[in-house]
């Protein structure tokens, strides 16, 4: 696989969220946890110490979550919106005809929170990237997981 199939195309909104999460799990949060495993600790016998157990169990889930924003950060590639381009592109909202049945979608990150009533689609996905480049009017056509083809008419592109 190319580097670009691993990447992860995030807004810059969406970056900076990660970052400054990051930033928090690997610092006060990573502390926090450590000084409630120290307290739970000096409580006496680990084995039945629900308090050292449930302690340990976040600060197992806060590690693999900074290892998690580690790799989509350092894979990320940020896509810069041009709202007046009518093109498709990440960190677009899209509105889709599929056979009278009209979506909107948001081409980017599930990190990405482009309102209510929008779903998110991954630029990585084989709508996405069916989509990326497109312009309204444009009909465009991918295959789904389970092998069934998809069309459907782009009627809006426009920013968030």
């Amino acid at each position: 696989m190319s580097e670009t199939e691993h990447a992860e195309h995030l807004t810059q909104q969406a970056h900076d969220r990660l970052k400054e999460e990051l930033q928090r799990r690997s610092t006060t949060l990573r502390q926090e946890i450590t000084d409630r495993i120290e307290v739970a600790r000096g409580h006496g016998d680990l084995k039945e110490n629900a308090e050292y157990h449930a302690a340990k169990d976040e600060q197992g889930m806060n590690e693999d979550r900074i290892r998690v924003l580690e790799s989509r950060l350092r894979n990320a590639v940020i896509s810069e919106v041009d709202p007046n381009s009518g093109e498709v592109a990440v960190g677009m909202i899209v509105t889709v005809d599929d056979d009278g049945d009209v979506e909107e979608y948001f081409i980017g990150s599930m990190e990405d929170t482009p309102g209510e009533g929008v779903e998110v689609v991954s630029a990585s996905s084989p709508m996405g990237k069916a989509l990326l480049g497109s312009k309204t009017g444009d009909a465009v056509s991918y295959t789904g997981p389970t092998g069934v083809t998809f069309t459907m008419t782009i009627t809006d592109v426009r920013a968030p």
